[in-house]
């Protein structure tokens, strides 16, 4: 039996709108905060090596066979955790050509985080922030569904140390990654 890897987003998902949540974050310094990701190492996010890092926040992924909490699909931003993940995955090769390492982030656990890894064979890596160290650190996006506290769907572009730019809100998020690398492609790679 083959395993469905893809969650297709309905017709009708409805737009997030910018609530102004992520507007403190262009040029706040990254924390010294080190997370979990699903190749069994820390990451620290004050000392990313790369020239830049895009770190893309979803709220949770699906489990195929699992429901989704009652009325996912009208949470605004939070449908399509999935398609954005092998949207990064399929411009993986093209942002690592950028200079640009890759990571997307969630509260949920890295155990949790690792059957997605595996089911869409994705070549970068994923952080948990269950702790919510990261969340609290930099006062990112979040809200609240069936007793779990999630993350707003935003993605980050870390250069040197600092967010030097914000996607907030993320819609659709099956064309994020083609968003961010357009954006990257127009400014430039730093030397």
């Amino acid at each position: 039996m083959t395993q469905q890897t893809d969650f297709p987003l309905p017709a009708d998902l409805p737009r997030p709108v910018d609530d102004g949540a992520a507007n403190h974050l262009t040029d706040m310094v990254m924390p010294k905060v080190s997370l979990p990701s699903t190749s069994v190492r820390t990451i620290d996010l004050s000392d990313l090596r790369m020239p830049r890092t895009v770190l893309y926040c979803y709220p949770m992924t699906g489990v195929p066979g699992k429901p989704l909490p009652e009325g996912w699909d009208m949470i605004l931003g939070a449908r399509g955790c999935t398609p954005q993940a092998c949207g990064f995955r399929d411009h993986y090769r093209e942002l690592t050509e950028l200079r640009v390492a890759v990571f997307g982030i969630s509260t949920q656990t890295t155990e949790y985080q690792r059957e997605m890894v595996e089911r869409l064979h994705l070549p970068f890596e994923i952080l948990s922030d269950s702790e919510f160290k990261l969340c609290d650190a930099l006062r990112l996006p979040t809200f609240e569904v069936a007793g779990m506290r999630l993350l707003k769907r935003l993605t980050l572009i870390i250069r040197s140390g600092q967010i030097e730019h914000v996607f907030y809100p993320v819609f659709p998020p099956n064309e994020s990654a083609e968003q961010v690398t357009l954006w990257l492609k127009a400014h430039g790679v730093p030397d």
